[in-house]
């Protein structure tokens, strides 16, 4: 299994000029570290806390990768994007990137974004289906003509094509079981939010095979997964140390739009809810979980946030070199069951926890 880190958001009282320094800072300790994929989200409008847009500075990183090191949004909000503006935007960014580029797609969910553009926030998801088709279209042929619900194209030819043949993979982010199924339809992985509990993640891996097979769609041998790993000397410094980092966020996060935790339990119960959509706790035991849920669930990379706000660089760069020596190289020996192993399965189910498969150590 690989590692792969999400760039998030500062405060705006950072300076531009510090938070481009944190930010290459931050990707140079990521890659010597031994992470695999460096990942950014997207969002307008912010508050107090900034996000930079992801396809100019994922166009900056670029000229910073590795060999065998991808980029990618994770995810960025197709409806807020004319779809001849998304296909050329991404297309150049993986020309930038030589191939190396990951595409994650999803629909929003802050109301006032849409708001702000003047897109109608309750057909975000037909917006988002009609668009992926038409970059696709422009990515794959010469000349394309669409009449859809909400845009017309006759006789376009785009001048900007992928490295990758044909494009670039498409991560559709989703939330509930209806949005595993379009994920299945429309793209190439479902990359896993990290609230999701690992019993909802086996029965939703369950519903995205059963849709691939339904479309006549390949399974996909595995799928992203957004999940904190927090290591520390002791299971109770380690806790310490994730609610150090990120409990104020977590906290903003359910008192935003996305109404996926409960704000009384992460400011009453921090760690019980850190035990439950975290992995917090020495490095044997942050392995451990690793194990077990790599053999539960086809999850592979596991994304982590280095950067919190109220985080200084050094301390970004401390957490980062702890995960290179104490868990990634661990990480690196743990394969993930594979979807494609269910075909020989009779009801072609995920494993339960008493099935599950042995894991190489």
């Amino acid at each position: 299994m690989e590692l792969g880190v999400i760039l998030g958001d500062v405060h705006t009282t950072l300076s531009p000029r510090e938070h481009l320094d944190g930010l290459l800072r931050q990707v140079e300790a990521a890659q010597r570290n031994g992470v695999r994929y460096i990942v950014m989200g997207h969002h307008y409008l912010y508050g107090n806390l900034r996000w930079l847009q992801p396809i100019p500075t994922l166009a900056r990183i670029a000229a910073e990768l590795d060999p065998g090191v991808r980029i990618g949004t994770m995810v960025v909000q197709v409806p807020l994007f004319h779809p001849v503006a998304l296909a050329e935007e991404l297309a150049t960014l993986d020309i930038l990137a030589r191939g190396q580029l990951v595409v994650g797609a999803g629909a929003g969910y802050r109301r006032e974004e849409f708001t702000a553009f003047g897109v109608d926030f309750d057909r975000r998801f037909a917006m988002m289906d009609e668009a992926l088709q038409i970059v696709r279209m422009l990515w794959t042929q010469d000349e394309v003509t669409f009449h859809g619900r909400f845009w017309t194209l006759d006789g376009v030819r785009t001048h900007i094509r992928p490295w990758q043949d044909p494009y670039p993979p498409i991560w559709i982010g989703a939330l509930r079981d209806s949005g595993v199924r379009r994920s299945a339809r429309l793209g190439d992985a479902w990359p896993v939010t990290p609230e999701t509990r690992t019993s909802d993640m086996r029965r939703m891996f369950d519903v995205y095979a059963q849709a691939r097979r339904k479309h006549g769609r390949p399974l996909v041998a595995r799928h992203p997964l957004r999940r904190e790993i927090v290591p520390g000397r002791t299971t109770e410094a380690a806790f310490a140390r994730f609610e150090s980092m990120a409990r104020d966020r977590l906290l903003a996060y359910a008192q935003r739009e996305l109404m996926t935790r409960d704000a009384d339990a992460l400011r009453d119960q921090f760690r019980k809810v850190a035990e439950k959509e975290a992995i917090v706790g020495t490095p044997g035991e942050c392995l451990a979980q690793l194990r077990d849920l790599a053999a539960q669930v086809p999850v592979d990379p596991v994304i982590v946030r280095a950067q919190w706000p109220d985080m200084s660089s050094d301390e970004v760069v401390a957490y980062l070199d702890d995960l290179g020596r104490d868990i990634v190289p661990g990480l690196n020996e743990i394969t993930a069951i594979d979807a494609h192993s269910l075909e020989s399965r009779p009801d072609g189910r995920f494993p339960t926890r008493q099935e599950r498969c042995d894991v190489p150590r």
